[in-house]
């Protein structure tokens, strides 16, 4: 452990004491009841019905509160996802999430809210407890840390309003997964799927007792992949988690101790080049439709530094190695007071290995001519492929691309400790949270960039190119296809520590429920960013070029600052029971947002730019019912931001990467609507639809853009699907439609709506002492959409749709997928 984790260990232990210290000591009462404790849904679809705990003083139904919810069971996870956690996400009303790149790195856009990079508005947490508690020390998405399995028993969503007060807090919403503790009964289920493009995978979770209290929970999986899209790079690996849960003999709460470690690589997908009339996928050189331009061939790539060889480990894709410990305390006591406690310690080994959408140069496949051309190069030319020396045929197109090596390990420590009290006065139940939030976190952002040269098809073979004056000099432009050693070079360590006190209280009187809650924070941040210069790392090498002789690199001088800043947030709801079936509701709230490390610049004189909170308030009003075989929800929604930092990587020109910070307000406003329906006792109809208007209300790089929508933010989004079971045969039929939205600020390209569909069949062997087993055929995408989720974010507004190709990320292909599940 260094001795920044060990700082941060005992800031998390400081913080735990001193809020104990400070706050009544009498007795304590739990925050929601335990997972465990907290009836779900027979049906796997989310309702009005079920129990939510997400960062309330008291478990509650859907029904009764005053926020936007959504809730899904084990089944529903287990059936909804394909690739990643977009396929879960996507179902929940107004967010798109953005799931062609594979497992890993998902964008999530809520309710019109601009976002530059993944789960920045919408924390990640699992039983309550972030995963990563500071946005913005490096820009990979949190997902890459921690993995969904069968051990996960519910998601709650939820957003605005009060309960996102807690914890790591953000107003705009609360992504949570809480997983199974065990009982007093042993439950088990193991599940092995295979699926088209080679994919095998093998899941497991057991819980149950140990005696004298003690229940444990295990789960896991291990999976190989070629595919969905088959690039020559698998991915491989898998994670391991489990709880300790000691429930107290005399019923008032548990101490449940949680553990997971990862060791897995998952590959990455970017746009490509598409068609520029239809922007459906095009055929190679070799006449064979193109999915991909990524290739095993890069593995070989090295080239000399000041530090020595440097040698790409692109081909492991996403790799996170390391783990998370965490401890949560609960514990109710008498005349209604309660304490709630956790703390949690991470650290990850990661790196994520990006294949870039082009060299920053062109960005388009070229011919052999166009490309000299292009660079002004020779016309005198020599294309050999790199592996075997073989003539490049001139019928054979190029594509000239990138690859990263993002080298971000990361440490994490957080702390929390409320109490809890109940009260009855003047004819209303209050349930008071009081409670306070500490974090620690670092991590390292170390990006290598290399560019190379190759064929234009799937898995494509690197070429070597030489050149030769008009006097018959060569020049060696390409060499093992490597065309520019080191184009870029980063070197950052961030660091974060936050330091925040909430209150909430929780009212009810009848019919009448009233939340009203507050939070203050205050965060400080160290930067620490290495400069660069070009340098000379091969002298004996004849006739390179000047980018395969020089190299950009480190110099092992850095430029320090220290930012720090504090706000507070209000937040109220309230909701009336008009009926037993029926809720009207309303809530607002006055945010904030921290400003993301990475978006914070220095100026001439290496001093650090101002850091000022970015301020969000939101407003939604709606109605719930739930009666009989209908249940559903109709709101309204309004948000506005103001002077968000947002940060976006855009290509220099001459290869390299720069990350361009602007200064942006928004608005956003809109309508959702949630409805399920039991047709018949086995067969319902379940659906949402989302209306939503955004637009920027300031952008101080670009004026112009003021009054545009937000990129990548469609305007129209909905669910719907049928679902059957009759307890021996299920299946389901379901379609998320994502509408159409601009690839950039200046909505000068526009992509259209795509929908992706969903099939599921499966049969069901019961038998009379419970246990199970399921057979079950999922197909993802059944209409094969070719639907584009993003243009080239690299490219920005110089991206243009004229010409031969146009470079997007199309949603993922079709694919099959079996399991064979056994639970007892």
């Amino acid at each position: 452990m260094t001795n920044r984790s060990l700082r941060g260990l005992s800031l998390g232990l400081r913080s735990l004491l001193l809020l104990g210290a400070a706050l009544p000591a009498t007795a304590f009462a739990q925050t929601a009841t335990p997972p465990s404790q907290v009836p779900t849904s027979e049906d796997p679809a989310a309702t009005v019905e079920d129990i939510i705990v997400t960062g309330t003083s008291r478990a509650r139904a859907a029904l009764v509160t005053p926020l936007a919810v959504t809730s899904l069971n084990s089944e529903a996870l287990q059936r909804a996802t394909s690739s990643s956690q977009a396929d879960i996400l996507n179902t929940v009303p107004s967010v798109k999430a953005e799931g062609g790149g594979g497992e890993v790195a998902v964008n999530v856009f809520v309710k019109g809210l601009p976002v530059s990079g993944t789960y920045q508005l919408t924390p990640l947490q699992y039983d309550g407890i972030p995963v990563m508690s500071a946005f913005g020390l490096n820009s990979s998405a949190f997902d890459v840390y921690y993995r969904n399995d069968l051990g996960i028993e519910r998601l709650e969503f939820v957003r605005g309003g009060v309960s996102n007060l807690f914890g790591q807090g953000s107003v705009a919403g609360l992504i949570n997964y809480i997983s199974k503790t065990g009982d007093d009964e042993t439950h088990g289920v193991a599940q092995i799927e295979g699926a088209t493009e080679g994919r095998v995978r093998v899941d497991g979770a057991l819980s149950g007792p140990l005696g004298g209290g003690l229940y444990y929970a295990a789960s896991g999986y291990y999976r190989n992949d070629e595919g969905p899209i088959d690039t020559g790079l698998p991915t491989r690996g898998g994670q391991v988690r489990g709880n300790l849960k000691k429930e107290f003999s005399d019923g008032t709460g548990s101490f449940t101790l949680y553990g997971q470690y990862i060791d897995d690589s998952v590959q990455f997908y970017l746009p490509i080049p598409l068609s520029s009339t239809n922007r459906e996928r095009v055929a190679g050189s070799d006449g064979e439709t193109l999915y991909s331009v990524q290739t095993s061939q890069v593995r070989n790539l090295a080239f000399n530094t000041p530090n020595g060889v440097f040698r790409t480990d692109i081909a492991k894709g996403v790799e996170t190695r390391g783990g998370q410990v965490a401890a949560v305390f609960r514990r109710e006591l008498d005349s209604g007071w309660g304490v709630n406690a956790n703390l949690k310690y991470s650290s990850y080994k990661h790196r994520f290995g990006f294949f870039l959408d082009g060299d920053g140069v062109v960005n388009t496949p070229e011919t052999q001519a166009a490309f000299l051309a292009n660079r002004g190069l020779p016309t005198n030319a020599t294309y050999t492929y790199a592996d075997d020396g073989s003539v490049v045929p001139a019928s054979v197109l190029l594509f000239a691309n990138r690859i990263q090596d993002r080298i971000r390990p990361m440490e994490d420590v957080t702390a929390e400790l409320n109490v809890t009290r109940r009260v009855s006065a003047g004819g209303f139940d209050h349930n008071f949270t009081f409670g306070g939030f500490a974090a620690s976190a670092e991590a390292t952002d170390n990006v290598i960039t290399t560019s190379y040269l190759a064929a234009f098809n799937n898995t494509p073979r690197l070429i070597n190119l030489t050149v030769r004056d008009a006097l018959g000099a060569p020049t060696i432009v390409s060499n093992n296809g490597l065309v520019n050693a080191g184009v870029g070079y980063v070197n950052n360590r961030h660091s974060a520590e936050r330091y925040a006190l909430y209150f909430a209280d929780q009212i009810e009187r009848d019919r009448l429920i009233i939340d009203i809650g507050g939070r203050i924070e205050r965060t400080t941040g160290d930067l620490r960013r290495e400069r660069t210069a070009t340098y000379v790392t091969d002298t004996t090498t004849p006739n390179l070029s000047t980018a395969l002789r020089d190299v950009v690199w480190g110099t092992g001088s850095y430029m320090t600052g220290k930012v720090e800043t504090d706000s507070w947030a209000l937040a109220a709801g309230a909701l009336y029971r008009l009926t037993p079936d029926v809720s009207l509701y309303a809530n607002a709230s006055r945010g904030y947002f921290f400003p993301a490390l990475n978006t914070v610049a220095f100026n001439a004189l290496g001093e650090v730019q101002s850091y000022e909170p970015e301020v969000i308030r939101q407003a939604e009003a709606g109605v719930k019912y739930s009666g009989g075989r209908v249940s559903g929800s109709v709101s309204v929604f309004y948000n506005d931001l103001k002077d968000r930092r947002t940060v976006q990587f855009l290509n220099t020109g001459g290869g390299a990467l720069a990350e361009v910070v602007s200064v942006v307000s928004t608005e956003a406003y809109g309508l959702e609507g949630v409805l399920d329906v039991r047709l018949i006792d086995n067969l319902s109809f379940r659906g949402n639809v989302s209306l939503i208007h955004h637009e920027y209300t300031d952008y101080d790089s670009s004026p112009t853009f003021i009054g545009n929508e937000e990129p990548r933010q469609p305007s129209f989004l909905y669910n719907a699907g049928l679902y059957y079971d009759d307890g021996a045969w299920d299946g389901s039929v379901y379609t998320n439609y994502t509408g159409s939205n601009f690839t950039d600020p200046s909505n000068a390209i526009e992509l259209d709506g795509f929908n992706v569909v969903r099939a599921d069949l499966g049969y069901t062997l019961e038998r009379a002492d419970g246990r199970s087993l399921r057979l079950g055929l999922d197909v993802f995408n059944v209409l094969d959409d070719q639907g584009i989720t993003e243009g080239s974010p690299r490219q920005g507004p110089a991206q243009v749709s004229a010409g031969a190709y146009f470079i997007g990320r199309p949603v993922l292909p079709r694919r099959y997928t079996v399991r064979l599940t056994y639970s007892f």
